[in-house]
Order: C-alpha cells, then sequence, then structure tokens
C-alpha cells in the first residue's frame, strides 16, 4: 500500500579542510558506518543514504540542492564530526526545502581514558562542532529536529526513525491531489477553509468535481467486476444474510461495490490521495459510499465527510506516517458524551465511515436505513475499536495561520453491546481527564472531525507541525487550563506580529 523503503533520508556530515587528509578520511569512514548501521535499523523504516563529507560552501551549497530536486529524497540528517564553520553552511541552508534532523552525536560512545590526546580530540569534536551548526540553523529562523545520544543508543534511533516516518508523509503531501466530490455541507464553519493558502503552505491541490463525474465513472463498472469483489467481501467480513447471495438486498451489496470500484477508479485516473463527500450532494447514486470509504481508506486514501478536505488530506499524511506499524489512522468524530462521573468517556464514531483498519476482529457488513440523505440504505461495515493508547489530531483554520489541535486519549474496550447502533465506533476517556480535555478542545477551537490514530505519538504531530509551519495546541495529561488559555492568547500575539 504504502512502502516507506522507497524514500530515502540523507546523512550529510560536515568538516573542513583545515585537519588535513587522514583525518578526512576517518570522518568518512566513521560517517559510513552510522550510515550503514541506520539503513539497517527496524526502527528506521526508510533508507538512509550516506553522502560523502561537505567541507565548503559549494560543496554544502551542492548537497543540498541536489536533494532538493532528488524524487525519492524526503529529508536531510545533519552532524558535525569535527569543527565545521557555519558560515560555509549559510547559502545551502537558504535554498533547504527538505525536512531537518540535527544529530548531534559522536562516533565514539565513551571517551578512552588512557589514550585519549589532541588527534583525538580534534577528530572527534561534535561536541563544539555541533553547537556552531546548531547557532546558524536557530540564528536563520530554520525549524529542524534536534536529536542527542550516541548513535547506537536504541532511543536515538527510535526519535530518527519516528522523524522519518513524519518527513514521509510531508513529502506525501508535496503535489499531492485531493478531490472534493460536490461542495461543503451547508453553513458548516469549521470544515471550510482557505484552499489557496493550503496549496501554499503544505503543497498538496484540492479541486472539486461535480458528482455525476464521478456517477458516470461508478455507472461504467461491469458486472464482473461487481462480482470479483462481492465474493471478497463475503470472504473478509461477516456478511448478513439478507446481503449474501440470493439474500433480499444483495442488490444492495452489488451496489455498494459498484460504488467502491467506481470511486477507486475515480481515484485512481485521477492520482488523487484521498477524496470528501457530503450526503447533501450525491445527486445520482442509489446510496451513499459506505463501506466504500471504509475500505479506501483502508487502502491508504484520507478521507473526510462533509466536504472536509483538511481532515482528508490529514488522514492521509497519518496514514504514510504510520504505514508498516500495529493500529491504523482513520477519520474520526466526537459523537456523543457518556457523563456519568465515575467513568466519563467520548463516543467517536461517524453515520458510516470509520476506517476498517481500526477494527477489533472481524467486521460485520450490515445495511441499516441512515435517517438523512435521501438514499437507499447504505451497507457499512460494523466494528468495535480496540482499548489502547491514542490521538485524535485536527485542522482548523484560524484565519491567519492553520492550527494542529492534537488531545492524547485513552481508547476504552466497550463493556456493553450496542445492538441498535450500527456503525463503527470507538470509546475514548480524553486526556487529562474529560472535562478539561473537552474545554480545552474547545477553547483551541478544534473540529468535530478528526483523524484518530492509534500508532501515532504527540511528539510526531509536533514535529509534522514543525515541518508544515502549522501552529501546533497539544492536549495532554499535563494540560492545564489557565496555562493553555496563555498560550492562545501568547500564539495569537505571535502570528499578528508575524504577519
Amino acid at each position: 500500500m504504502i512502502d516507506l523503503k522507497k524514500l530515502e533520508v540523507w546523512f550529510i556530515t560536515g568538516s573542513q579542510d583545515l585537519y588535513g587528509e587522514e583525518t578526512l578520511k576517518q570522518v568518512a569512514e566513521h560517517s559510513q558506518q552510522i550510515a550503514r548501521s541506520f539503513n539497517g535499523a527496524s526502527q528506521i523504516p526508510v533508507q538512509v543514504i550516506f553522502k560523502p563529507t561537505v567541507k565548503s560552501s559549494e560543496e554544502i551549497y551542492h548537497i543540498i540542492q541536489e536533494a532538493n530536486t532528488a524524487k525519492s529524497c524526503i529529508g536531510i540528517i545533519a552532524w558535525m564530526h569535527t569543527f565545521s564553520p557555519a558560515k560555509m553552511w549559510i547559502g545551502g541552508l537558504k535554498i533547504m526545502q527538505k525536512p531537518l534532523l540535527h544529530l548531534h552525536t559522536q562516533f565514539n560512545r565513551d571517551i578512552p581514558w588512557d589514550s585519549i590526546d589532541m588527534d583525538f580530540m580534534n577528530l572527534n569534536q561534535s561536541a563544539h562542532g555541533d553547537r556552531e551548526f546548531g547557532f546558524m540553523v536557530s540564528r536563520m529562523r530554520l525549524n529542524r529536529k534536534v536529536v542527542v545520544g550516541h548513535w547506537q543508543d536504541p532511543e536515538v534511533l527510535e526519535q530518527i526513525g519516528g522523524w522519518s516516518r513524519v518527513a514521509a508523509g510531508w513529502n506525501d503531501w508535496q503535489g499531492a491531489k485531493f478531490v472534493r466530490f460536490g461542495d461543503n455541507m451547508r453553513y458548516v464553519a469549521v470544515t471550510e477553509g482557505d484552499k489557496v493558502e493550503a496549496e501554499l503552505k503544505f503543497g498538496y491541490a484540492v479541486n472539486t468535481y461535480g458528482v455525476g463525474d464521478l456517477v458516470k465513472v461508478i455507472n461504467a463498472i461491469s458486472d464482473a467486476e461487481i462480482d470479483k469483489l462481492t465474493v471478497e467481501y463475503e470472504e473478509k467480513y461477516a456478511v448478513v444474510a439478507s446481503l449474501r447471495k440470493g439474500g433480499a438486498q444483495y442488490g444492495s451489496l452489488r451496489e455498494a461495490a459498484k460504488i467502491e470500484l467506481g470511486l477507486q477508479a475515480f481515484l485512481q485516473d485521477g492520482n488523487y490521495k484521498g477524496f470528501t463527500d457530503t450526503f447533501e450532494d450525491l445527486h445520482g447514486m442509489v446510496q451513499l459510499p459506505g463501506i466504500a470509504a471504509q475500505r479506501l481508506m483502508g487502502k491508504g486514501y484520507g478521507f473526510a465527510g462533509e466536504g472536509d478536505w483538511k481532515t482528508a488530506a490529514l488522514v492521509r499524511a497519518m496514514k504514510v506516517m504510520g504505514s508498516g506499524l500495529k493500529g491504523g489512522n482513520a477519520f474520526m468524530e466526537d459523537y456523543t458524551y457518556h457523563f456519568d462521573p465515575a467513568n466519563p468517556m467520548v463516543l467517536g464514531s461517524h453515520m458510516l465511515e470509520v476506517d476498517e483498519s481500526l477494527a477489533d476482529g472481524k467486521a460485520k457488513c450490515e445495511i441499516h436505513p441512515l435517517g438523512i440523505g435521501g438514499k437507499a440504505d447504505p451497507v457499512r461495515l460494523v466494528f468495535n475499536v480496540a482499548g489502547g493508547p491514542a490521538l485524535n489530531a485536527s485542522v482548523v483554520d484560524m484565519g491567519n495561520r492553520f492550527r494542529l489541535i492534537v488531545n492524547t486519549v485513552e481508547a476504552v474496550t466497550p463493556e456493553h453491546d450496542l445492538p441498535k447502533l450500527p456503525v463503527a465506533r470507538v470509546l475514548w476517556k480524553p486526556y487529562p481527564d474529560m472535562k478539561t480535555g473537552c474545554a480545552a478542545w474547545i477553547l483551541a477551537g478544534g473540529a468535530h472531525h478528526t483523524s484518530y490514530s492509534q500508532n501515532l505519538t504527540a511528539i510526531n504531530m509536533e514535529d509534522f507541525a514543525d515541518m508544515a509551519g502549522l501552529e501546533y495546541v497539544l492536549i495532554d495529561k499535563d494540560t492545564l487550563l489557565r496555562q493553555l488559555k496563555n498560550e492562545l492568547k501568547w500564539s495569537d500575539a505571535y502570528y499578528k506580529m508575524k504577519g
């Protein structure tokens, strides 16, 4: 689905000509060894590519210019093995378009107490070479990730791996296309936004097609394709009897399969990475795309309902970031509350479309009336989501900037059956507690639509915000409302001064 091993992070080591050929030879050997180790580390999902040591302004400019134009390069890891005068880096850093991780490490883990001499000191001086480089990056006000520790430390590998996943998500947005079938849900505010500014800032485009364009593709799907997909449904899911071949509602299952195949064909033909629709604008479709949206998300497409293109794009980015990890990333909505003082919880769901990658066990394939949309009863997957740590993320347009809001949560395994609620659903407890978490979300302007993740962390999302230039608001175990209110005020003042 999404193969991160096709992507590269370039490992660039800084030095200078001052130390002589023998020292520079050792610098190169050490750098190659570190890059090979990173490339074989299970924690790092992308390829790490060694690049020759840079020792001058011209070499630095050239390698960063090359990284900018290399389609497979999604980021740069920079390390100063020796001292690398940072004025040499100005030209390269000025044109750098790829995310930067500054690795503050050194080749040797320990000081060789009995043998250390000035030759060793001249070779292994990352402790102040990286400070010189760090000053210049800070002086130029460039966002970057700083990772500190020995290069063989598992924690360092985890941090580099997490950052590379985020860089893959950011890279996936560059030049991406998302399609919007119809317009936004009428009168809804938070799902709207400036699509031109989003393309300027994030690199992805959102354009609208009439539902008739989609219906034309759906109607061209062959009976043979539909037959094949309905067999797959019956093999993969617990399909209710009425939807099985020979059942009274088998025609509805075939219609759902036809919609899925048509949607997928439209997305593939247009090279789209995600889509959004709204139940108010699906003229010509027999039923709303329930199982279709659920399964297409399971294949890696971004999706959100009611014209919410920002969440559709975020779902896609988070799917790329979480590729290969246990758990899923999916469109979600805070639907209703359980305000029991002893056990308060949020019930998350949507009227049809929650990604099957979240399913705890085998999903059921069912058909039920929807109550809105004015269409035939839609087919959908019904399942519970397992308990465990998770987070909800929301991108909102604040007028003069985009804001990324993240709330860490603890999902709860349902204790009760929900026999009359035929949708996919998850229960969670927001941090730091129900009242504070919900109040903080509302104060920050968080949307009712989110991307729900079982495998990404708040640090991943903070790194993503840095790469994307997003304002970042975190609601977690340490959140205090008084402090959060101040942070929001300070942020408003900062962006007003920034212009």
